[in-house]
């Protein structure tokens, strides 16, 4: 693609690098025919290339993002399927990810919307905050119906039927391998599922000590910066990532780390990113560091090896969680331990298709998000499956509100097989 842009704007590093990833695109249009917005609402706009077109026009004329562009990026759900796609390498996470900030930077919302972001960073990286909120949605959803906008009866509809008691297990502590240690590891506890499904946790600490794992939940981690990042607000994510950088140098100067351990596959494309997010910052040493040692839990259980399990008799249908099988490339190992686990592994047709969940977008884009769930839903259901699988809280919420087939994450499973309880949702039959 040809850029316009003029010697003054490419001395900005940002302006640079989004030039760059502009002239890579070749118009092909590979992109939309994976593009989850697309096939939905067949607009060139929503598709990954006629965004593209809107942040060329929108970064060379240096002027303020308009209602347009802002309304087709924000549709968007960086689900990176046209990443995984792309014959001539776009790199368009970056690309969208500079638009939003420019739009943050350049763009006033209306007063709903700007109101909605700012409590959603507010509370959901907190759990804490997050929790009182589910408590109180709780309480709100005999009225949800009476509430006319949609974003906020998808705010309430997002709340479990049960809160789970606080885990004292994400609390700063070390946990010493079960036998000889192997390596040394930390864990991202994460933020939302701490209030949502602290079962995950558990069950990661679990199965990494019996492989002989020493787990080392670090002090002063937090939010990875996702939720942030994805919403343009860059000074916020940073310093949430800043936070997380911090504490984990500070394990890997002190004892040492051999991985860092991610069991939200959102939190982890974030966070294998940090070296590029902070690549013109001090902090781009560490940050870089910190990404290399970062790895999705079935990377880490694939590279340890798990035990061969006996049959189970249970089918399991592999979600694919976008932010794993596009933003990180992670597309097999999952299923390659569950199956070694004992179980049996199905998948739904279009599993390059998003859930719709996609961070806060289910909650910032309910029509579309809903349509996006509706087709997950009746794709993983058409195979009959006893059990739903997949690997990031979000998809989990997402899916198990459209479905009564229980819904758990892939560590559950291999906890369970591997030693561990049987997981609470299969145990109750409901997700």
């Amino acid at each position: 693609m040809q850029t316009n842009f003029t010697p003054e704007q490419l001395e900005d590093p940002r302006i640079a690098e989004a030039n760059s990833i502009l002239r890579a695109c070749v118009h092909c249009g590979f992109c939309t025919a994976t593009c989850p917005t697309y096939q939905i609402l067949g607009d060139e706009l929503d598709s990954p290339r006629g965004r593209i077109y809107l942040i060329k026009d929108m970064l060379e004329s240096g002027r303020p993002a308009d209602a347009q562009t802002v309304k087709h990026v924000d549709r968007c759900l960086s689900c990176l399927a046209c990443m995984s796609t792309c014959p001539s390498g776009v790199h368009y996470m970056h690309l969208v990810d500079e638009a939003r900030a420019y739009i943050e930077e350049t763009y006033k919302r209306p007063l709903t919307d700007r109101l909605l972001r700012r409590v959603l960073a507010w509370i959901i990286p907190y759990p804490y905050r997050f929790r009182l909120v589910l408590l109180g949605a709780k309480l709100a959803r005999p009225l949800a119906r009476f509430i006319p906008d949609k974003r906020l009866r998808a705010m309430i509809a997002m709340a479990p039927k049960e809160i789970p008691p606080v885990s004292r297990n994400d609390d700063p502590q070390v946990f010493p391998a079960l036998g000889a240690r192997r390596m040394r590891v930390a864990l991202m506890t994460g933020c939302a599922q701490r209030a949502l499904n602290t079962d995950i946790n558990d069950a990661t600490i679990r199965i990494l000590r019996r492989l002989g794992c020493e787990v080392v939940i670090a002090r002063g981690m937090g939010c990875c910066g996702a939720l942030t990042h994805h919403m343009g607000k860059e000074a916020e994510a940073h310093a949430s990532a800043a936070r997380n950088i911090r504490a984990w140098m500070a394990e890997v100067r002190g004892e040492g780390l051999d991985a860092i351990v991610i069991n939200t596959s959102g939190c982890g494309t974030t966070v294998k990113d940090y070296g590029h997010m902070f690549r013109t910052e001090p902090l781009a040493e560490d940050a870089a560091h910190v990404a290399g040692l970062a790895l999705d839990i079935s990377e880490l259980l694939e590279r340890i090896g798990i035990p061969e399990g006996e049959e189970k008799g249970l089918r399991v249908a592999y979600h694919a969680a976008c932010s794993l099988q596009h933003g990180q490339q992670v597309k097999t190992a999952p299923k390659k331990l569950l199956k070694q686990a004992g179980f049996e592994v199905v998948e739904p047709r279009d599993a390059h298709l998003c859930c719709g969940s996609a961070g806060t977008y289910n909650l910032l884009q309910p029509e579309i998000s809903q349509e996006l769930k509706r087709r997950k839903v009746e794709t993983l259901e058409e195979r009959a499956p006893d059990v739903i699988a997949t690997g990031n809280i979000g998809c989990m919420m997402q899916i198990g509100s459209g479905t009564g087939i229980p819904v758990v994450h892939t560590v559950e499973l291999l906890d369970w097989a591997t030693g561990g309880p049987k997981p609470r949702a299969l145990a109750a039959g409901k997700p």
